[in-house]
């Protein structure tokens, strides 16, 4: 058996591969029960987004993509509901 790099053996992954490293992640265990290792799921993780990578995956198709859209409109609605006009004024009698 020939030396490979990370980066050849992750380019080299296929689809089912890829899904079966997902969920082995996903449920933290092989699909035979065994728990991951914590260098396993490094590991693991890390050929998962390298296979991303190399397909070009969509950005919200990717592991760990966190859709901030709807943050960034609730944090627009704060902004414009503070500008309202009806600020308190404190009145010391």
């Amino acid at each position: 058996m020939s030396d490979m790099t990370f980066d050849e053996l992750a380019g080299q992954m296929t689809p089912e591969i890829h899904l079966a490293l997902k969920q082995a992640v996903e449920l933290r265990k092989w699909p035979d029960g065994r728990k991951l290792s914590q260098a396993q799921l490094e590991l693991c993780l890390e050929a998962i987004i390298k296979y991303e990578n190399t397909h070009q995956f969509d950005e919200q198709s990717r592991t760990g993509y966190i859709d901030r859209s709807r943050h960034r409109q609730q944090e627009q609605l704060h902004v414009d509901d503070s500008d309202d006009g009806d600020d308190i004024k404190w009145v010391k009698e």
